[in-house]
């Protein structure tokens, strides 16, 4: 077993099952991660940095050049999954988001930075513009990769004109909310009036199956088909079964990840009444174990087989 001169480093928590199962399966690999500990940070996780590039002392150890990393959050946003500052928010909000701000610029600069260095990076903060879903899915459709039909908006006309005669469904810009069919009533003064408080996004309805495409490294892991009678699958799953995609979908759906430029994803697609299968979005940080579970899969190793094969390339 090769050694590594400097730690594969996990950014995460421990309170996330999705860190614990990445931290076992690279122990069990034969190497320890360092745990970054973002969601202690600034409280309970000390670091220092100075102009030099790998200039970066996390809780006392120096990680300039990590091994590899593995991006599970930052957790740097008040509505950040497992982030709970219900308490400072009410006491001095303003306080609390300039906090998060200054937080954020930090933690962030150190991913940037390690890009920077040649890390190897599971996913690399670059790819983080590519994440926002409006940008996302115009690369994609650019690329000529198939897309539902989408609009993105905060303008009662033209939702209207996009919802008046096709079926569509609406959902967060960024996510936090159930995906809902649009309705008659939806489409009402009243209702549309309150996209006064924030955009929208509408897309097509496709009423075909929903599918979890895992790709590690170039690689299709595994190809998952969802069953739910549910508009959004979230939670409302009834049977989660391997399947065998088309080899041209696998290759858009590879392309999809290089246009996206990143290492592992949880890719979701959803055909439409044609049967065609559309590309919804790449989830850069994806949760996998309820997935393992459902349909018996093994995604949590290949991807800590991945991240230490690029350790030991990567010798400082």
């Amino acid at each position: 077993m090769a050694s590594l001169s400097s730690p594969i480093v996990i950014v995460g928590s421990l309170a996330d099952e999705h860190v614990l199962a990445v931290q076992a399966g690279l122990i069990e690999l034969g190497h320890k991660p360092l745990i970054f500990d973002a969601l202690g940070f600034p409280g309970n996780l000390p670091i220092s940095m100075s102009q030099d590039g790998d200039a970066i002392t996390i809780r006392g150890q120096n990680v300039g050049h990590p091994a590899a990393v593995y991006v599970r959050s930052l957790y740097q946003d008040p509505v950040a999954y497992g982030v709970d500052v219900e308490d400072e928010m009410k006491d001095d909000w303003r306080r609390t988001l300039m906090a998060f701000r200054e937080s954020s610029t930090l933690l962030t600069s150190i991913l940037y930075r390690w890009e920077h260095l040649g890390v190897p990076m599971f996913n690399p903060p670059s790819a983080q513009i590519n994440i926002t879903k409006p940008y996302q899915l115009a690369l994609l459709a650019e690329a000529g990769l198939p897309v539902p039909d989408t609009l993105w908006s905060n303008n009662p006309a033209a939702v209207k004109t996009f919802c008046e005669h096709e079926e569509r469904i609406y959902k967060p810009v960024t996510g936090g909310a159930a995906t809902l069919k649009v309705s008659r009533e939806d489409l009402t003064n009243e209702r549309l009036r309150k996209l006064a408080s924030a955009p929208v996004t509408f897309q097509e309805w496709l009423p075909g199956d929903d599918i979890r495409v895992y790709i590690i490294d170039g690689r299709v892991v595994c190809s998952l088909r969802i069953v739910s009678d549910a508009i959004d699958f979230r939670q409302n799953e009834q049977h989660i079964e391997v399947i065998k995609l088309p080899t041209e979908i696998e290759r858009q759906c590879l392309t999809a990840m290089e246009v996206i430029g990143l290492r592992f994803t949880g890719l979701d697609l959803k055909a439409d009444i044609q049967g065609q299968y559309k590309i919804l979005e790449l989830n850069p940080s994806a949760m996998f174990l309820g997935f393992e579970q459902w349909a018996e899969v093994d995604i949590c190793r290949p991807l800590c087989e991945a991240i230490i094969k690029h350790a030991i390339r990567k010798k400082w």
